[in-house]
């Protein structure tokens, strides 16, 4: 074969292989989470959310170009106090009935710095609460573990992209309560995202 024709095919194969992979974050086992932090100087309330879905297409070989969509059921925040997460879920404040998601719309990354299989980056995106959308930018922390999702889910076969993330966002840009309650319900609102998601083979 000519070199002229075998330079094409070596382009195909290269492009074939760096082609970016598509994560569920869907976790079969219940463990991925997003945990809530409200400090106000009458009271502080933590808590946490489990029902998170998503997809995030990510390339090992350029994780520049990450993008998705991270999905968590406003229904699944809860904590320990039942009255506190009855208000909460309630129309007066989150109204989960009426916007039942709370997502985060990846579209760029930027300061991205990759070691082994770790990288580092500011992720851009749009962040939607109580019906608001805000474009807010975090810094986020993403590892690649090839071949690894056989010792997270021993039935399937695959790889596996951990996110972690943490971020303020201020309730009152979202209309929730604005300016109301601030003694016992704090303005911000630190969120902290671990999640693993999934690429089956």
């Amino acid at each position: 074969m000519k070199l002229n024709h075998l330079i094409p095919l070596v382009c195909l194969a290269t492009a074939a292989y760096a082609a970016p992979q598509s994560f569920d974050f869907k976790d079969p086992k219940g463990v991925n989470n997003a945990v809530f932090k409200l400090d106000a100087p009458l009271e502080s309330i933590n808590g946490s959310a489990s029902g998170i879905s998503g997809t995030v297409s990510f390339d090992p070989e350029n994780p520049a170009v990450t993008t998705g969509k991270i999905v968590v059921a406003a229904e699944s925040l809860t904590v320990p106090n039942p009255m506190q997460k009855g208000h909460m879920h309630s129309d007066k404040w989150l109204d989960v009935a009426k916007y039942p998601e709370i997502t985060f719309e990846a579209k760029s990354l930027k300061n991205v710095k990759t070691e082994g299989d770790v990288t580092t980056a500011d992720v851009t995106g749009t962040f939607t609460l109580h019906g608001v959308s805000k474009e807010i930018t975090a810094p986020v922390k993403l590892t690649y573990l090839k071949n690894k999702l056989s010792d997270r889910v021993p039935s399937l076969k695959g790889d596996l992209l951990v996110i972690r993330a943490n971020f303020v966002i201020n309730r009152n840009d979202f209309n929730i309560q604005k300016g109301q309650f601030e003694n016992k319900v704090a303005d911000n609102i630190d969120l902290s995202l671990s999640i693993a998601g999934a690429s089956a083979k």
